[in-house]
């Protein structure tokens, strides 16, 4: 990669913009930034490599609004950890992208800027997934070479399967959320999305570090104890959940997911079929938790200290902020009224608790199968145990911008069972990368290994995935 290709990049910025709608602010003097091949700083990690951010992670020199209208006019007064370090990996940040508001949503339809349409489809005005939307879009549409998204539920990679990109979600605590805006602090990942897996692994090469300021951070030591335990292999035990196996499964999968399978085997690798009861908990236990903590995080949003006043002024029953709120969007309204239900007296046993004792079982039942140790747990990891989890991102291709706004599919549900498959292994906090099952096809398939084994997911991609599929 060098200064012509980033320049290049930039250029088509502008019109991709028009076409697809990936940005929420863009960076109109990046131009001015791009270092000649032979500087000083072109041998940085990520020299002439051009980025987005996802705009709900805060940026000191552009804007961030989590596609609400209620921090139209914020600037923040620091960088996020991750955004540090990418500039002083030497990475061109271009622009903050669009995104399901405060990341909630499957679709990229639920922002104040408008949807994000997805590049794979030009002409058919489908959506690009979410939340991280404008993330995806802009790797798919060759706008930047990668792009950061959140992953709270499946946002990275379901857009990534959508557009047929690479989608990583690393274990939850490798890259510092210092600076990220909190939907769901307990499952909330920086991730990464990009076409070239080794551009991919550099990216994480340079964000994977100890952040003392993000009490969720990994340590050092835990750090060192995954590095020490690591073992690389040629060939792979893999499991594939029967739960993750619907009947409702898209035609234009089957045959792929078919030959892929094959190739597995046919190249030495072991497949197993395994049965996690509790993944079929996943959603509601992660619609349970989800919205209870972002009803908390987004009680701050107040037009006192964060977020866009109101020109309506005071009730006058003396309410300081209700006028304020009601900028929030219809699908946040939904979820905080969810969450506080959630975490109401009458509700908190039955819901809230009973949610948290099922995603425990989750955990406990992904340390059962695998064969890495989750030093987190104190699992000892099973020596006959599987390295890796097989399954679908997607259950079938982007449906239209428009479907999603016919008043028969307008119930939220119709959207949350597009995390049906992604959500587990966040609840897990585990490492999983979703990779494109055919080249050009908005079919994903998604590899997840035991927390911390984020090497293992990432060498067995650069393994299985070849650039032809």
């Amino acid at each position: 990669m060098g200064s012509k290709t980033a320049l290049r990049r930039i250029q088509l910025i502008p019109e991709l913009q028009k076409k697809y709608n990936i940005f929420t602010h863009i960076d109109n003097s990046a131009a001015e930034k791009v270092l000649p091949d032979d500087s000083a700083n072109s041998n940085a990690p990520l020299s002439h490599l051009v980025a987005g951010i996802k705009d709900n992670i805060v940026t000191k020199d552009m804007p961030t609004t989590c596609g609400s209208k209620i921090l139209l006019d914020y600037m923040s007064p620091f960088d996020a950890t991750c955004v540090k370090l990418l500039r002083d990996a030497g990475a061109l940040l271009v622009g903050k992208t669009n995104l399901d508001e405060f990341g909630m949503g499957s679709t990229g339809i639920h922002s104040y800027f408008g949807p994000v349409r997805n590049p794979l489809f030009p002409n058919e005005n489908a959506v690009a997934g979410g939340s991280s939307s404008g993330s995806a879009a802009a790797v798919a549409a060759g706008a930047t070479d990668f792009a950061l998204g959140t992953d709270t539920g499946g946002s990275v990679r379901l857009p990534a399967a959508y557009t047929s990109t690479l989608g990583f979600k690393p274990s939850y605590g490798r890259i510092s959320r210092f600076g990220v805006i909190a939907y769901a602090q307990s499952l909330d990942t920086v991730g990464i999305l990009a076409k070239d897996l080794s551009v991919l692994r550099k990216v994480f090469g340079v964000l994977d570090k100890y952040d003392e300021r993000d009490p969720t951070s990994l340590s050092n030591k835990l750090r060192d104890a995954i590095s020490d335990r690591r073992v690389k292999r040629s060939t792979y035990r893999i499991g594939i959940p029967k739960e993750f196996v619907q009947g409702s499964m898209a035609k234009e999968l089957m045959e792929p997911l078919s030959n892929f399978l094959e190739k597995l085997m046919k190249q030495g690798h072991e497949l197993y079929p395994v049965s996690m009861p509790s993944m079929k908990f996943a959603l509601p236990v992660y619609f349970t938790i989800s919205p209870a903590e972002a009803a908390s995080n987004l009680a701050r949003f107040d037009g006192i200290r964060y977020g866009t006043r109101s020109e309506k002024g005071d009730l006058e029953d003396g309410t300081l902020f209700s006028p304020t709120r009601d900028a929030f969007g219809q699908v946040v309204k939904d979820r905080m009224v969810l969450g506080n239900y959630n975490l109401c007296s009458e509700a908190f046993k039955d819901s809230y608790i009973r949610a948290q004792r099922l995603r425990v079982k989750t955990i406990d039942e992904f340390d059962s199968i695998f064969r890495f140790p989750n030093l987190l747990t104190g699992s000892k990891g099973n020596d006959a145990g599987l390295d890796l989890i097989l399954g679908l991102t997607n259950d079938g291709p982007p449906q239209s911008i428009d479907h999603y706004h016919e008043e028969k599919v307008s119930s939220p549900i119709n959207e949350y069972k597009n995390d049906i498959f992604v959500t587990p292994m966040s609840l897990a906090g585990l490492p999983v990368i979703s990779f494109p099952l055919k080249r050009d096809a908005p079919l994903g398939v998604q590899f997840a290994g035991q927390y911390g084994d984020d090497s293992t997911v990432l060498d067995a991609c650069s393994l299985l995935v070849d650039n032809d599929n």
